[in-house]
Parts: structure tokens; sequence; C-alpha cells
């Protein structure tokens, strides 16, 4: 049982960072990790637009993110599934400069709307994010500002424009 709920975690992270099937011969493409660092444009009257995918895994809890970045301005989806306990599924909206990544993310964890600010850094294709940490006046989480960006991500093999 254990292998099939895995199974269909990692088939789910895979579809979510799959090109979408379109009848329009050519009209989305699927790049390799390598080009993932350059920033390739849909057309020359819009900013540059690229989609990342990463995954994060830790023991059997899993995270995975997927960014749409348009110019300086990010949006996207990042889903935390712990193994066997409530995930947190949600948005994220922010944006980059200098290969910072300030984020706000929208989620749901158990029936309730929640909403975390989070520091990613994004460079070289590369994606990490600062630890969250309890504040103790409040008991909610927040990013530690003062860590280093020390959860490390996995970039997809598959990302579409």
């Amino acid at each position: 049982m254990k292998y099939i709920t895995i199974a269909c975690l990692a088939a789910l992270i895979i579809a979510s960072c799959s090109s979408p099937k379109s009848n329009t011969a050519g009209a989305d493409s699927v790049i390799n990790e390598e080009t993932v660092a350059k920033n390739t444009p849909i057309n020359n009257n819009n900013p540059a637009v690229y989609s990342l995918c990463f995954l994060n895994r830790e023991g059997k809890d899993s995270t995975s993110i997927e960014l749409v970045v348009s110019g300086d301005k990010v949006t996207g989806t990042m889903n935390w599934l712990p193994y066997q306990k409530d995930s947190r599924k949600g948005t994220l909206n922010g944006i980059i400069k200098n290969d910072e990544l300030l984020a706000t993310w929208n989620f749901m964890q158990e029936g309730m709307k929640d909403t975390l600010k989070l520091n990613f850094l994004l460079k070289d294709g590369e994606l990490s994010q600062k630890p969250l940490k309890q504040n103790a006046k409040t008991g909610r989480q927040q990013t530690d500002e003062s860590a280093d960006y020390s959860i490390k991500y996995e970039s997809s093999t598959r990302l579409h424009k």
C-alpha cells in the first residue's frame, strides 16, 4: 500500500510539471534542465516568461514548486506533502530581484486558509529556501530571516515554456 501511495504521489508531481497537451502543433515545447537558466521569451512583445518546476524530498515528505516567471513578477504553486500528515497546498505570488524571490504563499491546511512569507534564492536554475521557525509570541511559523538558504530543491527534468 505504501508503494502505491508513493507511486501515485510521484506521478502527480511529475504531471503537475509536464507540458499540457494541445491540439495546436508546436504551441508548447518541452525544454530540458540544461536550458533552465536561459530566459526564453514566449514572444518578442512580452518580457521573458518561463516556467520552472522543483522538488524537495526529506525522508517521506516532499514539497513541489512550479514557478512562472514574467519579468520581475513570479506566480506559481507550492504543495507541501508530509507523510501521513495534513498537507499544505496553495499559490505563490511574489517578486524576484537580484536572484532573490520574496513570495507570499496562500495555502489551505485542514480546511483553513493561511499565509506565509517565504524567501527563495533562484540562481543558475537552482532553487533554495530559507527555513521556517516558530514565532514564540504568535505560535505561528515564519521565515527565519537570519538563516542561510539551506532548503535545496531539485530541478524537474520536464519544464515547459
